[in-house]
């Protein structure tokens, strides 16, 4: 029997929207799926090495939007972000109620094996390397790898 498989594509760099991909590939790694995470411009922001904003580039440009761009501690709503207080509350509130962070669910799929890469095209747009992410990140990849790393199975968008 096939080994079942999720490949999520990580695009947004929302507080809202990357939790909801950590807890999608947490979830599925607990009972037994292969998951594989595609990073892709935004969604780069979390698995960055630097949690905060930090001048990360190749260029002054790439550098400025490096740090506008910041990295998993500083990771806006997508919705009711309130100048920044927004992301605060909800670690507040999953804490009160016993719910993973962000930041656990990271170090979760870690730990259980989920497999993250990062999109290639788009650290070249953003002057990002290898380097400037965690240890976890498994490999640099083109939509053609990770379309066929994905084959077999389902793939969401988020």
């Amino acid at each position: 029997m096939e080994k079942k498989k999720l490949s999520l594509i990580a695009f947004s760099g929302d507080y809202d929207k990357l939790t909801a991909v950590f807890t999608l590939a947490t979830g599925a790694a607990a009972v037994g799926y292969e998951v594989n995470i595609f990073f892709t411009f935004w969604g780069l922001d979390a698995i960055k090495q630097k949690k905060g904003r930090a001048f990360i580039g190749s260029n002054w440009l790439t550098k400025l939007f490096g740090f506008m761009m910041g990295g998993l501690s500083v990771t806006p709503n997508s919705r009711f972000n309130f100048c920044g207080i927004g992301p605060k509350i909800f670690r507040y509130l999953m804490k009160k109620n016993n719910v993973a962070t962000l930041e656990e669910l990271v170090e979760a799929a870690a730990a259980l094996g989920v497999n993250m890469y990062a999109c290639e095209m788009a650290m070249h747009v953003l002057g990002i390397q290898k380097l400037d992410f965690i240890h976890e990140v498994k490999d640099v990849l083109g939509v053609a790898t990770f379309l066929n790393i994905s084959e077999g199975g389902r793939t969401m968008f988020i």
